[in-house]
């Protein structure tokens, strides 16, 4: 075989090899082949093109995330840093309004509402924050734990804050679905608040 030129090959035998076609003045005349360029897409991805997946699978995963059920353990933390907002919230909110609040826990029907209280008679707090849900579908509050009450585990429990923020220290057990537990530990006078994972069994 003779190398007549880049992407051509000559043959001394008659006819095109391969079955490919070619040119042939006759017997043992040289014929040629013409090989297809090497192509860029052969080369690999560009840069560009590997951005563009990149971008699509993120904006597709940012659509589809948020729709995806939330599990046990994740309600669980997020009802334990929820009511954890809440009780900053409301420390620094009747601190600066000069405004008092109670927040009652019913440990029977497992609700949170909060109300304000205007000479002493529980009234609506007008604020929209305080309609949101805090505890998620599948967490309840298994007991709560005050110096004045000690460890109550059923009935309403009301927490007051008054215009010096949060009187009296607390501590509130949630339960998840499959039995797993947060601590939350509320200081008063002090905005301070925490949140731990399991049973944390604090002395007061």
């Amino acid at each position: 075989m003779l190398i007549s030129a880049p992407g051509t090959y000559s043959n001394d035998a008659a006819g095109p090899m391969n079955g490919e076609q070619g040119t042939s003045n006759g017997a043992g005349s040289p014929c040629t082949l013409h090989l297809a360029p090497r192509t860029s897409f052969q080369n690999g991805f560009t840069l560009i093109e590997m951005m563009v997946v990149i971008v699509i699978i993120s904006l597709v995963a940012a659509i589809v995330l948020p729709l995806l059920p939330a599990s046990d353990a994740s309600d669980l933390r997020g009802s334990a840093r929820r009511l954890t907002t809440l009780v900053r919230y409301l420390g620094d909110r009747s601190v600066t309004t000069k405004s008092q609040f109670r927040m009652k826990l019913d440990l029977a029907e497992n609700t949170l509402k909060i109300k304000k209280l205007v000479n002493d008679e529980e009234a609506e707090p007008g604020d929209p924050f305080f309609s949101r849900k805090f505890i998620a579908e599948g967490v309840t509050i298994e007991d709560i734990e005050t110096p004045r009450l000690g460890k109550a585990s059923e009935g309403v429990v009301n927490i007051d804050f008054d215009v010096s923020g949060l009187g009296e220290f607390i501590i509130i057990h949630l339960k998840g679905a499959k039995g797993d537990h947060y601590t939350v530990t509320a200081y008063p006078y002090g905005g301070k608040v925490e949140v731990q994972e399991g049973y944390q069994e604090i002395t007061l």
